[in-house]
């Protein structure tokens, strides 16, 4: 079954870390990635750019609004994601307590509406 984890974070944490922090995060995303990719696991994944590029759009009586961000109010942004394929969600929550996002943030996990 495919999960999505999400990755939540404060934006402003990165650009308050050293260079030698920055490229210490850096390896051990690259490492976790590698781990994934090594088990068969991960199906995708990638970095968001930050929440204020964003743009919201919804329609609402046939007429479309476009917002730009950020939306919410909140400490955390959605700053990643990893779409993995694990065996149940054990499996899946073992992969997101490995993240390095979740000793900086939040990883939330989400099993896959599989479409046919």
């Amino acid at each position: 079954m495919q999960y999505l984890l999400m990755l939540y974070s404060d934006e402003s944490g990165w650009d308050a870390l050293s260079e030698k922090e920055q490229e210490e995060g850096v390896a051990a995303y690259t490492a976790y990635t590698q781990a994934l990719a090594q088990a068969g696991a991960l199906v995708g994944g990638n970095r968001l750019r930050p929440a204020d590029t964003a743009t919201r759009v919804s329609v609402a009586d046939g007429k479309t609004q476009v917002l730009d961000g950020p939306y919410a109010d909140s400490k955390e942004q959605l700053g990643g994601y990893y779409l993995i394929e694990a065996a149940d969600l054990d499996a899946a929550l073992a992969w997101a307590a490995r993240c390095p996002g979740a000793y900086h943030g939040t990883v939330e996990v989400r099993p896959v509406w599989p479409t046919d």
